[in-house]
């Protein structure tokens, strides 16, 4: 298979299995607004050192987009653990922070829009092997988290999420992440097994870059609008909602603590 295909293909998968146990969690705890407000962090942060610097480098973009992407992540910790009610509110100021610091970066450098229109919907057919294997180490290491209650747990989570935010952004764009986040993860609250959401979510990627390139249309818009109309059909799913997947905080990517077990002294017959 073509480098062309094998890439973008491997790159989109990798993203919605890295995404996907994330997006469970963004929804568990009520806090949506994170993705954007973390992936936008990284995305000024990248801009800005190109303003800085003026240096293109890879190595550089992902240095600053982690930094961004930890510090913002840091930040919405400490908001979620002392303003909880206000906490929605508080992400969302601090995405449109991130916003207009990005616009105000771009608006300096003399490549700033291309590189902002980059960084918001990047065009996946162009990914490189070196971001391919980043997104697919960083598939492999929530899996690994997942597969724990560890997510579970505000700086596992937390942590995960800035990290593979600030690898996920330079090679598919925000708005690419925030759907492979949201569109499977609401498949998963409809009580839909997680490996399947994932599996439907991939193919979904797919068919968009077969229609981009079919109809000359750039891939990184073209596969958001098939996951986001992915996403709105959950809520036409029927099947009975699970009990315990996003409201309790279990699912197949934590592990449940086993009940206590225990006969009382009635039960004991001697």
């Amino acid at each position: 298979m073509s480098t062309w295909v094998l890439f973008p293909a491997l790159a989109l998968i990798a993203g919605i299995v890295a995404l996907t146990p994330l997006g469970s969690q963004v929804l568990r705890r009520g806090v949506v607004f994170i993705d954007l407000a973390v992936a936008q962090a990284a995305a000024a942060a990248v801009i800005w050192v190109h303003f800085v610097l003026d240096v293109e480098s890879v190595i550089l973009d992902q240095l600053a987009a982690t930094a961004g992407a930890v510090g913002v992540s840091l930040a919405i910790a400490w908001i979620a653990r002392n303003w909880s009610k206000q906490r929605e509110a508080l992400i969302g100021l601090i995405y449109v922070a991130g916003a207009c610091m990005a616009l105000l970066g771009a608006s300096k450098h003399p490549h700033g829009r291309e590189k902002l229109f980059q960084l918001l919907a990047a065009d996946v057919l162009w990914v490189d092997g070196a971001s391919v294997s980043v997104m697919v180490a960083s598939a492999l290491c929530v899996l690994v988290l997942g597969s724990k209650p560890w997510l579970g747990r505000d700086g596992a989570f937390y942590a995960a999420f800035a990290v593979v935010a600030s690898v996920a952004v330079p090679a598919l764009g925000l708005f690419l992440v925030f759907a492979s986040l949201i569109a499977p993860a609401l498949w998963i609250e409809k009580g839909v097994r997680p490996w399947v959401a994932m599996a439907m979510a991939s193919g979904v990627c797919l068919v968009g870059l077969l229609l981009s390139w079919m109809l000359d249309t750039p891939s990184g818009p073209t596969v958001v609008l098939m996951l986001a109309a992915f996403g709105v059909g959950a809520l036409f799913y029927r099947q009975n909602e699970r009990q315990d997947p996003v409201g309790q905080g279990l699912s197949e990517f934590e592990s449940p603590t086993p009940p206590k077990t225990g006969g009382s002294k009635t039960e004991r017959v001697s």
